[in-house]
């Protein structure tokens, strides 16, 4: 991790301690670039005592000027009485062309129709679409006349940094490995690198590259919790966060009957919250422009072809785990229908899996330095321009192949990561492999999902040349590693000339590239997935040894060389609902030993199945809500894997018999339930820390009983 006092040293002035906008925020709804504006202005120090009076300043700013809706009357009073007041609020504007005069309403304050002069909309034109966090000195003059709005504006100021200087940025970046840098950027979103993988950190920096990379169209779906919507909302004041459901096509490009442009003319990002949801009613033609925006940047104002930069972002939860996406359907089944089309899919440059990005939690975020995040948005903004794709070219070559779009998918992504990681221009050969692999995995997720959903398009090699030794490299996708059957069911044949080229380079050996996973010397992904399911085969057999039969045994105390895998396992293969009866599931081991249970379940079940699991269980002497606690995190973390873990708390008090039970017909009755060890004395350091067959088992009996009726 980087030392604060090199950032301070190197940025002085440009950042803030990460942790100081959650003690000022208090119940103003503003976003952190707000925050950070102020805090950059009085806290922009290491000195304890000045962070402390500049964080009393603060909140003594936010209490005075910013404006509680709840409190609106109050202020209006405060800038009657006094003749003129300081607010802090979100201003948007609009254009009476009636009387040809600028209006602003203001949406805390609850105010409207208030005069601005035109030099502010010259100045800052983002003041008409989607509104502005501003700085606003308000006059109060009565006049009789009932049309009179008495609100005057005797000053504006949106609240963000002035400027940056790109090429200072630039040198003082000179100053730092590369490492390093990635861990100012990630402390500067607010988190703290150490508790972030490397991919998941790539993951948080891709969401950045909107905001340097004019038209870039990105989409992560996943589950909740991840921060999706985050940096689209608090990052930025170049960059506005819409609800998928509530964008009109005169909203978002071109109102033919006021000539008014949309939101794509004024932000340099437009993200779209919320955008999964099969159900969701979109209007087709809004489908169409957005494609050819996509495509092509560009839009029409009746016979007029207007164009902008905006980049488009879509976010979004999934519903299903990956393996069930990709056995059923794809990594795409949660857009709304008019989406999912692969002329759309085909448009995008990138696809961030959410579901490997980490969930966020109190102890990721960081008391680190970063840079106000504002200033970091200027930067990027400056980069917009740019272009770093021909970085890679003196050493790497794209499969001829690749399709336009392919290749401008990874280009763009290559390019941006440049600017974020690498504004220098300064990066070793494997330092511009790691980008180009992973900009190269990011578009064929997309590329294969589009290959199922349109087996009309072209198969085409995801694979890159290093033109020193000539050796030919595959980039896969961590879906493909890990799920090989079902992502070799859904690829279509590949043309007989492909097959030809993946015989002529030879036999095929899997590595990882760090961040994205490569195969060398290979252009076809099948032997990748043939391979891993020869590996796969022998575990399966040994499974298929164990037959399950109606039985019942006793296990002394004391005995050893017992697990859930050998007692439950069989018996639960095949099983899509089961129920686990069993009182004592509260103290922490014996909610260790239900996520152990869990494991079994995992284990015997197919690849994009759903399965249901439900607790029925007592707190007895213990705090329910603590037990709750733990049990929300195992049904956040069994969600990923199809598991729907759902429980209830007997309240009769007369909850003694344990005892699994299956939809295949099977009952499994076991007189300590799933409490069958005893505890381990060697803590976490010891082998039975991590193997149930090491640990000593208490004397328990269990009977495993088949319902023919219901069973199978």
């Amino acid at each position: 991790m980087v030392s604060d006092e090199k950032i301070q040293k190197l940025f002085g002035g440009f950042v803030v301690r990460k942790d100081l906008s959650k003690l000022v925020k208090g119940n103003a709804l503003v976003p952190t670039y707000v925050l950070e504006y102020l805090l950059g202005q009085y806290c922009a120090t290491t000195d304890e005592t000045t962070i402390e009076k500049g964080i009393e300043t603060v909140k003594d700013i936010l209490a005075k000027h910013y404006v509680n809706r709840s409190e609106n009357q109050l202020v209006l009073s405060w800038i009657k009485e006094r003749g003129h007041y300081r607010i802090i609020d979100r201003v948007t504007v609009t254009l009476n062309d009636a009387k040809g005069t600028y209006e602003a309403t203001f949406a805390n304050l609850g105010i409207k129709r208030v005069i601005v002069e035109a030099d502010y909309i010259k100045n800052y034109p983002k003041l008409l679409v989607g509104g502005v966090w501003c700085i606003v000195d308000l006059e109060y003059r009565y006049e009789e006349d009932r049309e009179y709005v008495p609100w005057i504006i005797e000053s504006l100021k949106p609240i963000q940094i002035a400027g940056a200087d790109l090429s200072e940025f630039i040198e003082a970046r000179k100053q730092f490995q590369t490492d390093e840098w990635i861990d100012l950027i990630i402390q500067s979103l607010g988190f703290n690198p150490d508790a972030l993988s490397e991919r998941n950190k790539w993951y948080q920096l891709v969401r950045l590259i909107p905001y340097c990379e004019n038209n870039y169209n990105l989409i992560e779906l996943g589950p909740k919790g991840t921060g999706k919507s985050h940096i689209y909302s608090e990052f930025s004041p170049h960059g506005i966060l819409i609800s998928g459901g509530e964008v009109t096509l005169a909203k978002l490009f071109v109102n033919n009957s006021t000539n008014k442009i949309g939101l794509v003319g004024y932000w340099d990002v437009v993200a779209f919250d919320e955008f999964a949801g099969r159900m969701k009613q979109v209007d087709k033609t809004l489908v169409d422009v957005m494609k050819n925006y996509m495509a092509n940047r560009s839009f029409s104002r009746g016979t007029e072809q207007l164009t902008a930069d905006a980049s488009i972002v879509f976010v979004g939860n999934t519903s299903k785990s990956v393996s069930y996406m990709l056995k059923h359907e794809s990594l795409f089944m949660d857009l709304p229908g008019k989406y999912l089309d692969s002329a759309f899919v085909d448009r995008l440059h990138f696809y961030i899996p959410g579901w490997e990005v980490a969930i966020i939690r109190n102890e990721m975020f960081t008391p680190s330095y970063g840079f106000i995040v504002d200033y970091l948005a200027q930067v990027l903004k400056l980069q917009r321009s740019l272009d770093y794709s021909d970085a890679y070219r003196k050493y790497f070559e794209l499969d001829e192949t690749l399709s336009v779009r392919d290749k401008l998918g990874i280009n763009k992504t290559f390019s941006g990561l440049m600017k974020i990681i690498y504004p220098h221009r300064e990066a070793t050969k494997e330092e511009l492999e790691k980008l180009l692999t992973f900009s190269m995995e990011g578009r064929r997720r997309i590329k294969m999902e589009i290959l199922h959903i349109d087996p009309t398009f072209d198969t085409v090699c995801f694979t890159y040349k290093d033109l020193e030794t000539g050796q030919i490299k595959e980039v896969l996708t961590a879906e493909e590693l890990k799920y090989p059957i079902l992502t070799k069911s859904r690829l279509p044949p590949l043309p007989e000339s492909l097959s030809a080229s993946a015989e002529d380079i030879g036999s095929p050996r899997l590595v990882s590239s760090n961040l994205a996973i490569s195969s060398r010397g290979r252009p076809n992904a099948r032997e990748a997935t043939s391979e891993h399911s020869e590996l796969l085969q022998p575990i399966a057999e040994s499974i298929q040894e164990s037959i399950p039969q109606p039985s019942h045994f006793t296990i002394a105390e004391n005995q050893t060389g017992i697990s859930f895998r050998e007692l439950f396992g069989p018996y639960l293969r095949g099983a899509h609902k089961i129920t686990i009866v069993d009182p004592y599931i509260r103290k922490q081991y014996q909610i260790r030993n239900l996520v152990e249970f869990m494991q079994v379940v995992l284990d015997n079940k197919q690849e994009g199945d759903e399965i249901s699991v439900h607790l029925i269980t007592d707190s007895g002497e213990f705090s329910r809500s603590e037990i709750e606690d733990s049990f929300r995190l195992i049904q956040d973390d069994l969600q990923k894997v199809d598991i729907d873990f759902t429980y209830e708390f007997d309240t009769t008090g007369s909850l003694h018999a344990r005892s699994i039970t299956t939809d295949t017909g099977w009952k499994i009755i076991i007189d300590r339930g799933l409490d069958i060890f005893q505890r381990s004395e060697g803590g976490w350091l010891s082998l039975s820390s991590i193997d149930q067959r090491a640990r000593y088992c208490k004397a328990f009996e269990i009977t495993y009983v088949r319902n023919k009726t219901t069973g199978t």
